[in-house]
């Protein structure tokens, strides 16, 4: 392989390549690579009910079997539940390479995320652990959970600049203190970019979802590619506004207006174009879940 296929991480100041292994979790995790979306499947364990931070494009839905959109899941599960829900899976989907927390709240909130990964890690010690999360606690939790083997982490950044992120969140708890406006923005961007850093220095591979708000961030998006290709974050995934909640009244963008940003984009950092906004209990090859097969089962045997 040429030296002009590693990506870079800008790691201290410094563009470290990225080392086999490292793309050998690029390769087979579809939301960081195209191509293994249409060979490899992930499962998302929806152990993590309890959120630090409160957007206002956001409604978590723990029952909602015809709906799909991130933070909506029909069960959350306890980790012994999710575990075995992994055994389940596994042993009849072999193309499943990747095992992630995403919801339907925060993972990194949640104890029972920490529990699931290390009894999914334990077992399966050759499938890829993942995680999403909003960046609030990545600075406290980074360390952990490269102790538990996760390699890939996405952060849900929606700004760079607190102006604006006070306009997207209603507030951050953190530490037990309720913090609102421009001081719950500033204090969220500081620990996202905290967190990437730390992240970026553990050799993690980083993706950052932002969702494109018409009249709040949808210019402001390519701050936010600047900013996180001079980190070296490996992907960016601009998401079209679900208007729901406090933004509800928000016309989203179009599929041609997104895909025209995300062509602009492009050009300053490398754009995940393929994601399908997957639901916190997907399970699948992107675009095509069969979570509710083991819902149903799992129902049934509760009766």
């Amino acid at each position: 392989m040429s030296q002009e296929t590693y990506p870079v991480a800008n790691v201290a100041g410094k563009e470290v390549p990225y080392d086999p292994e490292q793309l050998r979790r690029i390769q087979e995790h579809p939301c960081f690579s195209e191509k293994a979306c249409h060979s490899f499947g992930r499962m998302h364990l929806a152990v993590a009910p309890r959120c630090n931070i409160q957007c206002k494009y956001c409604v978590r839905d723990f029952d909602c079997v015809n709906e799909s959109r991130p933070g909506v899941t029909s069960q959350v599960l306890k980790p012994e539940e999710a575990l075995a829900r992994v055994d389940e899976v596994l042993e009849k989907h072999h193309y499943i390479k990747v095992v992630g927390v995403a919801g339907p709240g925060e993972p990194l909130a949640n104890e029972e995320t920490f529990e699931t990964l290390r009894l999914v890690g334990q077992k399966y010690p050759h499938l890829i652990l993942c995680i999403s999360t909003n960046g609030l606690l990545l600075p406290d939790k980074v360390k952990e959970l490269d102790e538990l083997g996760v390699c890939n982490i996405t952060v849900t950044m929606n700004a760079v600049d607190p102006e604006i992120g006070k306009e997207i969140y209603d507030y951050v708890v953190y530490e037990g203190r309720r913090y609102e406006g421009l001081e719950a923005a500033r204090l969220l961007l500081d620990h996202q970019l905290k967190g990437i850093q730390e992240a970026l220095k553990r050799k993690k591979i980083v993706k950052v979802n932002t969702v494109l708000i018409p009249t709040i961030n949808d210019q402001h998006v390519f701050d936010v590619a600047r900013k996180i290709k001079s980190m070296g974050v490996f992907i960016h995934n601009v998401m079209p506004l679900i208007p729901q909640y406090k933004f509800a009244h928000i016309t989203p963008p179009s599929p041609e207006e997104t895909r025209q940003i995300q062509a602009e984009l492009g050009k300053i950092i490398k754009q995940m174009k393929h994601c399908r906004q997957c639901r916190s209990d997907a399970i699948g090859k992107l675009g095509c879940d069969i979570q509710q097969e083991f819902q149903s089962r799992t129902r049934e045997q509760g009766k």
